[in-house]
């Protein structure tokens, strides 16, 4: 391998060039180019990250000084980029710069790794490209959403989900996944007949994972875990539960690591939300009945009694527009919002109509066993396009740029809005105060031999 410099990286020096369409070449060849282009675009992606200042960081010690009073109440959204990713992290960052933003992060979930079609390595390095785009600067908090266990699969052979799940975490630490929402609420058993025995497998798995992920994160980084006490969708958390899990995950924790490995900077908790909201008959959302105080008194308990940066509320972007302010009323120090861009993007009035018409197409031939009975065709589109995202994902960055402009204008409007109203604006400071991560340089991708058509076995 050459240890001559790399031209790519001396060209990128500049912010100009950084701030210009050759960021977005780069970006693409990062996402679409052939296997070998792919891997040296996302090593000088990062290269150039690290040296501009955009760091893929943990958000770990920020949270903890929110736990400890250091900083005032703020929500920090988690924003779940399905669909058109790199427009609409681009986005995020033009309004995150614009109003002195530090607290946002970008994340998926185990999930939509998989519909998207966006590996760890492809995200972060579309995240980096489109922080650099706009002349974001700061750490760059990039999250592992839901790293579930499925609960079925889990009950087939444990140990073969578990390795899924450890699988997973390693390659989003390997890419620069440095906050990781473990998610075995999904083993809850509400049966069970005390609190401590209901929450005991959660409680747990959640330590032994929190354990794992102590023993692979780089060195001189404290990945932020979080973890969950509540299935989105299901019961309404309380205190009561969030001091079962505590208490047991706290034992478990201590067990597996003879007290050395430092624990979550945070809880999930369900307060009524569900995941891209409840769809009626005409294809518009039901009004949610949020239960704002559980949140508080669960955020309130995570920070005093635990010293969390207090509680998160998941399933909320489709909620109407009048109930953000009220999360940081509550002191959650975080909130998951995902369906409602992707809602921005496949409904925007600019998206052609061939587009739209053969998405939809693709989704009722291709997801056809989704369709539930009773469900309009209006529901079922809404709740089963996001399957469409990944085989059209080529499509839709091939967009032409006024049209994808015009979603990315609105997309901005929308996370600004989010960023005033969750109380992150001018969060830039106290994110650097408690937030420095470390040069971390990659290795140079190695060339890939092309075998001569002679060498090439019969059928490839």
């Amino acid at each position: 391998m050459s240890d001559a410099p790399d031209a790519t990286l001396q060209q990128f020096q500049s912010p100009a060039v950084r701030q210009s369409p050759a960021m977005d070449a780069l970006v693409r060849q990062a996402v679409f180019g052939a296997s070998s282009e792919r891997e040296r675009a996302r090593w000088q992606l990062w290269e150039i990250g690290q040296a501009a200042g955009v760091r893929p960081a943990s958000i770990h010690e920020l949270y903890l000084a929110r736990g400890r009073g250091e900083v005032p109440p703020f929500t920090t959204p988690a924003i779940n980029l399905r669909v058109l990713a790199y427009d609409s992290a681009r986005a995020v960052f033009r309004a995150a710069r614009r109003l002195d933003v530090g607290a946002v992060i970008c994340e998926i979930a185990r999930s939509e790794i998989g519909y998207t079609e966006q590996r760890p390595a492809e995200y972060v390095a579309v995240m980096t490209g489109a922080a650099l785009r706009e002349g974001f600067t700061g750490p760059l908090f990039v999250q592992g959403d839901h790293v579930q266990v499925n609960a079925k699969k889990y009950a087939a052979d444990p140990e073969a989900e578990l390795a899924a799940v450890r699988a997973l975490v390693e390659e989003e630490l390997d890419a620069g996944f440095y906050n990781i929402d473990i998610d075995t609420s999904t083993l809850v058993d509400l049966a069970q007949p005390t609190l401590d025995a209901q929450q005991r497998v959660n409680y747990e798995r959640a330590a032994e994972l929190t354990g794992f992920i102590r023993q692979h994160e780089p060195a001189g980084v404290t990945v932020s875990v979080g973890a969950e006490i509540g299935e989105v969708g299901g019961k309404n958390s309380d205190v009561h539960e969030l001091q079962a899990f505590m208490e047991g995950y706290i034992r478990s924790l201590a067990r597996l690591g003879g007290g050395r490995y430092p624990g979550i900077s945070k809880i999930s908790v369900q307060t009524g939300t569900s995941h891209g909201g409840v769809v009626l008959a005409d294809g518009s959302i039901a009004t949610v009945q949020l239960d704002l105080e559980a949140l508080k008194a669960l955020s309130r308990e995570a920070r005093a009694r635990f010293r969390l940066g207090g509680a998160v509320q998941h399933g909320a972007s489709t909620l109407p527009p009048e109930a953000f302010g009220q999360f940081r009323a509550c002191e959650a120090i975080e909130i998951h919002l995902a369906t409602n861009f992707q809602n921005i993007v496949l409904d925007h009035p600019r998206l052609p109509a061939d587009v739209r018409a053969e998405l939809n197409a693709w989704v009722k031939e291709q997801c056809a066993d989704e369709w539930k009975k009773g469900d309009t065709e209006q529901q079922f589109l809404y709740k089963s396009r996001k399957k469409a995202i990944g085989p059209f994902k080529r499509r839709l960055w091939d967009l032409p740029g006024d049209v994808r402009a015009a979603i990315g204008a609105d997309l901005e409007r929308t996370f600004a809005f989010l960023f005033e109203h969750l109380g992150v604006v001018g969060t830039r400071a106290a994110t650097d105060r408690y937030v420095r991560p470390p040069l971390r340089s990659h290795a140079r991708p190695r060339p890939v031999a092309v075998a001569a058509p002679d060498d090439l076995e019969a059928g490839e």
